[in-house]
């Protein structure tokens, strides 16, 4: 007895300490190894007949979730973007490289099963009956360049990441929707707020549904199949990249009213201010989309919240306190012939549907969701009436579609709005690009193509695309109220319900069926509309 109390005395000297972690951790890796090998066993048995080879093999994208939380800053910032795909750091050993991956796929919501067409309440049976999404054999390295999911969002972080989202471009464009529609329009505004907000408490019940939903995607993917998990995702990747076209031209804009007067001739080509600064703002934001950490990024964008904010106290500073000449307050009370636009502009106001989800997956106190979508959805419906009133009131049907256009540059709060709206877009375009770059770079099939060049061509690439885009189609307002009309209300209206209607049918009450089926026409009616409308204007005179 004594002998085996000194024996364990001398195993648990601290000069042992290192033999018994570097056991424990063989060990472990030799169980989860073990583990592997009987899965690797029943992967090569023959396929359950419930789940189709589509379903089993595909689950593009893979790096949606924390590209997005980048996007609304909802994880630490901080990331190696643009390093070397699949590389290994010097002195890992094999046991700590296996413990790192280990623990960024446990920590990964994409390696959690989602469910098939058919879901139950009950957690064995969801788990039981849902499809595993095997990863693609290129998606691997995209994934890696990120950090995995935290879920450590505080309420008041919460609130600014939502409020960031909605409260965002669409701002600017109020008083051009007013001139429009009418003062009545606003009925709209208001209408498409409770409605989205609504919509918003839907994609999340959708989540919860089973535990194995994260993301929009995901959502798409429990409700209709593969095909709903791609459509929805290249709908989502469409109006990101849209977005980035508007921040171009909205760049653009603000600058040739501050330098009206400049002109170049290149290659035999004239170029008006408006092309100059175009291209001028993709140049500099070239090198933004090749930074290797987009920390910094990430709190500037953060900022937006507060950089609107400050366009919205100018405009009320020189609608006020300064003397605007040249123009007389708005009347137009309503305008049925021009109200289309007005509704595509307000639906894209209301476009955060998108990033929800992680809202949701990252915060703290989950349960606290329903009340930060109301007081992002109540602030924002504030200041987008507040604003639109007062930008209407100040410039009447002068107005352009962009209101710093209006504002006198000779006053100083005119100076702090233009450039406040330049520099902004110029910090959120990198990261509003993260997204559908990695999603393509997920697609890269051969391992010569996983590397620093091809991810530089990719995000060069796609800089070029929204360049050309935004010279050939300069009309801010026209293409926000198109990307209002045909992609945000298919995104935060329609989808949202008919994704509810699908995972939670035989389940709900003819009152919520009811109020789905009123959002889902509406929805249609008003993005045919609004779609047409926003064509007409484009291919004829634009803003």
């Amino acid at each position: 007895m004594q002998r085996g109390k000194v024996k364990l005395d001398e195993d648990l000297r601290p000069d042992r300490e290192d033999d018994f972690q570097t056991d424990d951790e063989e060990n472990q890796a030799q169980r989860v190894f073990e583990h592997l090998d009987d899965d690797t066993d029943s992967d090569n048995s023959p396929p359950s007949p419930s789940l189709s080879n589509d379903v089993s093999i595909i689950s593009w994208p893979q790096s949606y979730r924390q590209s997005m939380d980048m996007l609304t800053s909802a994880t630490p910032p901080g990331i190696n973007l643009l390093k070397r795909f699949g590389s290994v750091g010097r002195g890992n050993s094999p046991i700590t490289s296996f413990k790192r991956s280990q623990e960024h796929q446990e920590d990964s919501t994409l390696s959690l099963p989602l469910v098939s067409d058919t879901c139950g309440f009950k957690q064995e049976n969801r788990l039981a009956s849902a499809p595993r999404l095997q990863p693609l054999s290129s998606a691997k390295f995209s994934v890696d360049e990120l950090p995995p999911p935290h879920e450590q969002c505080s309420y008041t972080k919460s609130v600014i990441n939502g409020t960031n989202i909605l409260c965002g471009i669409g701002l600017l464009t109020t008083p051009y929707a007013i001139k429009e529609g009418g003062f009545l329009s606003l009925a709209i505004l208001l209408m498409f707020a409770i409605m989205c907000c609504y919509t918003g408490m839907l994609l999340i019940k959708c989540l919860e549904s089973n535990d194995g939903l994260k993301t929009y995607p995901d959502i798409g993917q429990a409700a209709f199949g593969i095909v709903g998990r791609l459509g929805i995702a290249i709908f989502l990747y469409v109006e990101l990249f849209a977005s980035c076209v508007e921040y171009i031209i909205l760049v653009s804009d603000n600058l040739s009213s501050l330098y009206p007067n400049t002109q170049m001739k290149f290659g035999g080509i004239d170029l008006n201010s408006e092309e100059i600064y175009a291209i001028t703002a993709a140049i500099i934001v070239l090198p933004t989309v090749w930074l290797r950490n987009l920390s910094l990024l990430s709190y500037i964008s953060v900022g937006g919240i507060f950089a609107t904010i400050l366009v919205a106290l100018c405009l009320f500073w020189v609608g006020t306190m300064d003397q605007v000449v040249g123009y007389k307050p708005g009347k137009k009370i309503l305008d049925l012939a021009s109200l289309p636009v007005s509704v595509g502009l307000y639906s894209f106001c209301f476009a955060g549907h998108a990033v929800f989800p992680n809202i949701y997956s990252s915060m703290k106190e989950p349960s606290k969701f329903p009340s930060v979508l109301f007081v992002c959805f109540g602030f924002c419906t504030f200041m987008y009436m507040s604003v639109g009133i007062m930008g209407y009131l100040t410039f009447g049907d002068l107005v352009s579609s962009q209101f710093t256009l209006n504002m006198p540059k000779e006053l100083y709060a005119s100076e702090i709005a233009t450039w406040t709206t330049v520099v902004t877009p110029l910090a959120k375009y990198a990261l509003t690009l993260l997204p559908i770059a990695l999603s393509i770079e997920e697609l890269a099939t051969s391992p010569r193509l996983r590397c620093h060049a091809m991810s530089v061509l990719v995000r060069t690439t796609l800089v070029i695309l929204s360049l050309l885009v935004a010279l050939y189609i300069p009309y801010f307002g026209s293409l926000m109220a198109l990307i209002g009309s045909f992609l945000s209300i298919l995104v935060a209206l329609i989808y949202p319900c008919a994704c509810f209607l699908k995972l939670h049918r035989g389940r709900l009450s003819n009152a919520e069926i009811t109020i789905c089926g009123i959002i889902i026409v509406v929805g249609l009616i008003s993005a045919c509309m609004g779609t047409l409308s926003a064509v007409s204007k484009i291919t004829g005179e634009g803003d």
